[in-house]
């Protein structure tokens, strides 16, 4: 499973392209969109953000996949959103205020097959660990 360091590292990469090539690449990776979530720190209350890939648009919601490469543990930022389900996301140079919900039941079945249909890498996350991967719909504010 990938560090704590090694995330990091991919992420400041991965900003440090976007502003490089002045926004122009890296808003897309593996036929996804690409997305800056902002979150809150659940102990810090400090503001926190991540890149993240979103395998299902629907509509104006975007789903995101709290997979950390099929780690036994949920990424921060999942744990952070759970404690403050409201958050920013940046998309394309575009900051919107959105909310975050788990989807669940049946809702995430859909969503799960929608995922590991396009996005097979999903899956093999999944038999790597025993917990359930977490889907997450983000919805527009208002």
């Amino acid at each position: 499973m990938p560090s704590d360091f090694a995330l990091k590292t991919m992420n400041r990469v991965h900003r440090t392209l976007l502003a490089m090539s002045f926004g122009k690449i890296g808003w897309s990776a593996s036929d996804m969109p690409v997305l800056e979530l902002h979150t809150i720190g659940r102990t810090s209350g400090q503001r926190r953000s991540v890149m993240l890939t979103s395998p299902v648009q629907d509509g104006d919601s975007l789903i995101i996949v709290a997979s950390r490469g099929g780690d036994d543990h949920h990424p921060a930022w999942f744990l952070n959103l759970q404690a403050n389900p409201d958050v920013h996301v940046t998309i394309r140079g575009r900051t919107t205020s959105m909310h975050a919900r788990i989807a669940e039941g049946d809702e995430r079945a859909a969503l799960w097959q929608r995922v590991i249909t396009d996005h097979t890498r999903y899956a093999g996350y999944q038999s790597k660990t025993e917990r359930k991967i977490p889907l997450v719909v983000l919805t527009p504010n208002g």
